[in-house]
């Protein structure tokens, strides 16, 4: 399956059902706040769907979740947000030299000699397209970096002629991950 990120919206029981355990759900009954159940069932729900409604999920000595998948770990995080956020992450690997001319502006590609200046500037417009919520947006008109610093992980970007939007840009494992702060 390699690396992924699912980021979704507390579900209600309708939602959930078919993918927690009858034991999940009594567990869930216990917390006092309707969004913490939610919370609670969601994650356990998504797990299912991406691993298999099988998937058995425990928690080891330090609290941290577990499933019965070998080579596979899951991290729960539970925020509110009120802004909209986006992330988008590729192998440092991934060869972009094909695809650069159709994403890649001349004054992009002349923002660094880094190698990975494609796979940064690649993720940076798929997490502003992503912010952006508006489909049909051209990766190479319509959205735009003008600022990448590997050292600081930042890029700065654009959607169409608005403010410029500083994204984080983080290194790690072979991948290179860009989101919004």
């Amino acid at each position: 399956m390699g690396k992924a990120l699912f980021i979704e919206p507390p579900m209600d029981e309708a939602g959930v059902a078919g993918w927690v355990t009858s034991d999940e759900l009594a567990e869930a009954g216990r917390f006092v706040r309707e969004g913490r159940r939610r919370e609670y069932l969601t994650w356990r729900a998504v797990v299912r769907r991406e691993l298999g409604a099988d998937v058995r999920i425990a928690y080891d000595a330090a609290g941290a979740p577990v499933v019965d998948r070998d080579g596979v770990y899951v991290g729960v995080s539970h925020c509110r947000s009120d802004v909209p956020c986006a992330v988008d992450i590729e192998p440092e690997a991934r060869d972009f030299s094909r695809a650069a001319p159709r994403y890649m502006s001349p004054s992009e590609l002349a923002l660094s000699g880094d190698p990975l200046l494609p796979a940064a500037v690649w993720c940076a417009k798929e997490t502003l397209y992503k912010y952006a919520r508006r489909p049909g947006l051209d990766l190479l008109h319509d959205l735009r970096v003008e600022a990448v610093d590997f050292a600081a992980g930042t890029v700065v970007g654009r959607i169409g002629g608005g403010e410029a939007i500083r994204l984080t840009l983080h290194r790690a494992d072979g991948f290179i991950t860009v989101y919004t702060v």
